[in-house]
């Protein structure tokens, strides 16, 4: 049985987990119409698909790992189990932080202002940038499920020597960790890197255009530090998925303490949830499709009103 403390997370992150998949569903469903309707994709378009539809598996995968592991753990522990989680995880964790760093570079390439010539550079090719990320994403993989494969392989574990290898996989840890996430660590240090630069390149221009008081110049500074804040935003909800994700890790070790365990789901569900309510927001598509579909419930509710009012009158 849970605590009341361990509860009370654990429904937090179910709340977080089911208004992420609906968020991101309805920015995957807002996209695909649009590739329907206009028979092709953006750049733009296709990335944020990508990056709704893997955040959507990504909710899945987190919050049914945890309730298995929580309410289920005899079954949950068997090898084969296990070994097809960390197969789907690997796969879906790379694409979701992979479209998140190509998402991050193309508005830094859009929308930053650098004169520096290796900018230039990537600005005027940018197709080539994303040639570049997605042989990272498959160098990525590679590396990753040759280290997986490795790591399963030669734990102590699978030889019945329990001691000796929990002592191995604390000692072995680190290293192994880091091995196995050297693709995702690399494309979070670009994530980062992109965002840093574009604020940066934001915050010089609006401070430059502060000094002019016409009323353009006002509204146009006002959508800089917009920018900022959502940037800063991302980078805060981005970095506290990897550290929730490490502390759900770093549970295999004290499978006994369920609080920590639920913090870190709790803590990695927080950027599939608000990042998609951050993108409905600001993107101006999303948000005309998410008026639009306001406007269409409370059209139906007020159309259920209305006739709802006819029949008591009728009986009146």
């Amino acid at each position: 049985m849970l605590s009341a403390a361990e509860g009370i997370l654990l429904s937090i992150a179910t709340v977080e987990a089911g208004l992420g998949v609906l968020g991101n569903t309805f920015i995957a469903l807002v996209n695909c119409m649009d590739w329907a309707k206009n028979k092709k994709l953006s750049k733009i378009g296709f990335l944020l698909f990508g990056l709704a539809t893997s955040r959507i598996f990504i909710v899945w995968i987190l919050i049914l790992d945890a309730y298995a592991k929580l309410f289920f753990p005899g079954k949950y522990l068997s090898k084969s189990l296990t070994e097809i989680i960390s197969c789907i995880w690997l796969t879906v964790n790379h694409m979701t932080v992979w479209f998140a760093t190509s998402l991050s570079i193309f508005y830094f390439l859009k929308i930053a202002n650098f004169s520096h010539y290796i900018f230039l550079w990537l600005k005027r090719r940018t197709d080539k940038v994303f040639a570049f990320l997605l042989g990272c994403l498959l160098i990525s993989w590679a590396i990753s499920f040759s280290f997986t494969v490795k790591v399963m392989k030669s734990n102590p574990k699978n030889h019945g020597n329990r001691t000796s290898g929990t002592h191995w996989e604390k000692r072995e840890f680190t290293s192994n960790y880091v091995l196995i996430n050297i693709g995702v660590i690399s494309l979070l240090i670009m994530t980062l890197t992109a965002c840093f630069l574009l604020i940066i390149s934001l915050w010089k221009h609006s401070r430059q255009m502060q000094s002019n008081v016409s009323g353009f110049r006002d509204l146009n500074t006002e959508a800089h530090v917009k920018a900022i804040k959502i940037l800063i935003s991302f980078i805060i909800l981005f970095i506290l998925y990897f550290i929730g994700v490490t502390v759900e890790i770093i549970c295999m070790f004290i499978p006994e303490n369920k609080l920590l365990f639920i913090f870190g789901l709790t803590t990695a569900s927080v950027y599939p949830c608000c990042h998609s309510v951050i993108l409905i927001l600001t993107n101006s598509q999303l948000k005309q499709a998410f008026l639009k579909v306001l406007e269409g419930l409370k059209f139906s509710e007020n159309g259920k009103d209305l006739r709802a009012t006819g029949v008591w009158d009728r009986k009146g």
